[in-house]
């Protein structure tokens, strides 16, 4: 997977760097999935991968060859306050979100009230 940067701009009242990327998938086959683009576009970008956000990914039909948006923040905090939380929910590895979907899923179904007979007739 290679990584090209297309655009980059600095937000300094959102403290991010707004990057917008080219991504070349051949040697994998497939569009890499977000975490992957997150953790190499960290590297070229010489920051933390926790920081990356990424906002858009597109193939183009027929193309191994992927365009997309990112975020990079100047620290967690910023990009916590700024990030819907779905997209942050969305950035998290598998591990952490089968962990924090555990309690709800041990908790026991609603229980239905009971519905009235219908009358025939």
């Amino acid at each position: 997977m290679e990584v090209t940067i297309t655009q980059q701009q600095h937000n300094p009242l959102l403290k991010r760097t707004e990057v917008t990327f080219t991504i070349d998938h051949k040697q994998t086959r497939g569009t890499p999935t977000r975490l992957e683009i997150r953790n190499t576009l960290a590297e070229v970008l010489k920051t933390k991968p926790e920081v990356v956000y990424i906002k858009r990914i597109e193939t183009k039909a027929g193309t191994m060859t992927a365009t997309g948006e990112a975020n990079a923040y100047d620290s967690v905090e910023h990009a916590n306050r700024i990030e819907a939380k779905y997209v942050i929910e969305r950035h998290q590895p598998k591990e952490k979100k089968e962990a924090a979907e555990a309690p709800e899923a041990q908790a026991p179904p609603a229980e239905k009230a009971p519905q009235p007979a219908k009358k025939e007739g």
